[in-house]
């Protein structure tokens, strides 16, 4: 059996992946915001591996999930599902950026720096990633106007391009985004088309089916096929470019 972390699986679509794992007797180490939220976990807390708590806004109590998860042990595979959509304002982290770059972009980025590698990283991005493609002159949106969409399309692009990067870097590791599609989740809304069951399946599957389509890395995965993204993620340049500014950002460096 596998021992899978995913990050914001106190709720939504982490939470329904946990179950899934959990009920297929996988170990799953959860992940919530405060203690506070991990404590609304009760049970399903309890049948985990293991609970570590940070808010992913702060490097700091980024590094300090890290350290935990650490602790645990190594993992199999890692589902980078935690993530942000409409964000009124910039907002201003502890480190001072922009909280959809910071929880988004950033904390995935740091999490995959700093955490043991696992054979298996998964990373939820979105259909929207594809409006994202354009300059990374101003990733931290310091220079221009806050445009709450437009930002979380980057912030999705960007994930799909480190996964890639991973793939390409590390080729012995089975790196692959997943847009779930417009789930019904506090941040998909009621209206959305899609059950969390349907919305959890493809990144589960990525993270422990021994299917030869399972074990294949860079890919962007819908519904359990996959498709073509956005041309940036795919270019070599622009994976580069992306993790030099967020080495720069961070202070930290892929191994």
């Amino acid at each position: 059996m596998a021992k899978v972390f995913i990050t914001g699986s106190s709720d939504g679509l982490g939470q329904a992946a946990a179950r899934s794992l959990l009920g297929m007797g996988h170990e799953v180490v959860l992940h919530a915001r405060s203690t506070a939220r991990a404590a609304t976990m009760g049970d399903f807390g309890a049948r985990s591996a293991g609970v570590v708590t940070g808010d992913l806004s702060s490097a700091d109590e980024v590094k300090q999930i890290a350290g935990q998860v650490n602790a645990i042990g190594r993992m199999d595979a890692i589902i980078h599902n935690a993530g942000v959509y409409t964000q009124r304002s910039r907002g201003t982290t502890p480190e001072g950026h922009a909280n959809t770059f910071a929880i988004n972009t950033l904390a995935p980025f740091m999490l995959t720096a700093l955490i043991e590698r696992p054979a298996r990283l998964v990373y939820l991005s979105s259909g929207l990633h594809r409006g994202g493609e354009g300059s990374l002159d101003d990733l931290d949106w310091t220079k221009r106007a806050w445009d709450s969409s437009k930002a979380y399309a980057e912030s999705k692009l960007h994930v799909v391009a480190l996964a890639f990067a991973l793939a390409r870097r590390c080729p012995k590791v089975l790196s692959n985004a997943v847009d779930p599609g417009w789930v019904r989740t506090k941040m998909g809304g009621p209206a959305a088309p899609l059950d969390l069951e349907t919305g959890q399946r493809t990144q589960s599957w990525l993270a422990i089916s021994d299917e030869p389509a399972a074990l294949t890395g860079g890919g962007y995965w819908h519904h359990l096929r996959q498709q073509q993204p956005a041309s940036e993620a795919s270019n070599p340049r622009f994976q580069d470019k992306l993790l030099d500014q967020l080495t720069g950002f961070t202070g930290i460096g892929l191994p």
